[in-house]
């Protein structure tokens, strides 16, 4: 079966543009410019087509929900679609592969499945996933990097949010890439002690239509445990500054 994904591509045709894939992708590809790249979530193909852009020699698109020929922005012919809340290999294996803003779309059971597939494909994965209560359609497993990080790390994986902050002031690329995007490496060290990624909400997230977040925190929605925490960090803020401009002050 591959209807597992309720999701349906052309509600959001305008959310995701080939500027901002094309935009994180020069990033990512000045370090190392691949020659195959896999696209798990792949959608239209808009990852896909900037791969093509830039010269990527051999992409290939994967996709749990349907994607009509005449919609999709590349020869149609690089798409597979597969049930991505169980294991697929497509017996190969790719410089490079992405997953971003899908993860959240599948059940949590299918995460550990799903990186699984990921792992099985490539050494490098670019990967992003809704963060909580991210406003989307279905969503349904939205969690914090630190969550797909560990998962990452069982299969000997490292993992570092560099790219994010760099690409977090570029408003050619849409804010839940440059919010929730990290990279995950495979590596001989010991995976599992690294320094857990920051949770961070992007300000472009608390504006306009995904206003979701702001509307939550204001109606009271977000835990008990959030609200209480909140005056105590603003103290020990206000104290942290008030400290450094004594110390400052006394050096000069």
């Amino acid at each position: 079966m591959h209807d597992e994904v309720n999701y349906d591509h052309k509600r959001h045709r305008h959310a995701h543009t080939v500027s901002g894939a094309r935009a994180v992708l020069s990033l990512l590809f000045q370090e190392r410019h691949p020659e195959s790249l896999l696209d798990v979530g792949c959608g239209w193909g808009t990852w896909l087509r900037a791969a093509l852009d830039l010269g990527v020699p051999e992409v290939v698109g994967v996709d749990g929900a349907a994607v009509s020929e005449s919609d999709f922005l590349c020869p149609f012919t690089l798409f597979r679609q597969q049930n991505l809340c169980e294991q697929w290999d497509l017996d190969r294996r790719f410089d490079v592969a992405l997953c971003l803003e899908v993860a959240e779309h599948l059940p949590p059971e299918a995460a550990p499945v799903l990186v699984a597939s990921l792992v099985r494909h490539s050494d490098l994965i670019l990967f992003s996933a809704a963060a909580p209560r991210q406003p989307g359609q279905h969503h349904v497993n939205c969690q914090w990097p630190e969550y797909w990080q560990e998962i990452f790390n069982r299969h000997g994986y490292t993992c570092d949010d560099g790219a994010r902050w760099k690409i977090w002031n570029d408003a050619a690329i849409e804010p839940w890439y440059r919010q929730n995007i990290f990279r995950a490496t495979r590596s001989t060290h010991v995976a599992s002690t690294e320094e857990r990624i920051r949770r961070v909400i992007h300000p472009e997230m608390l504006s306009g239509e995904r206003a979701t977040y702001r509307s939550e925190i204001e109606r009271g929605i977000l835990p008990m445990s959030w609200y209480l925490s909140i005056p105590h960090k603003a103290v020990a803020a206000k104290l942290r500054r008030k400290f450094l401009k004594v110390i400052t002050a006394s050096g000069s």
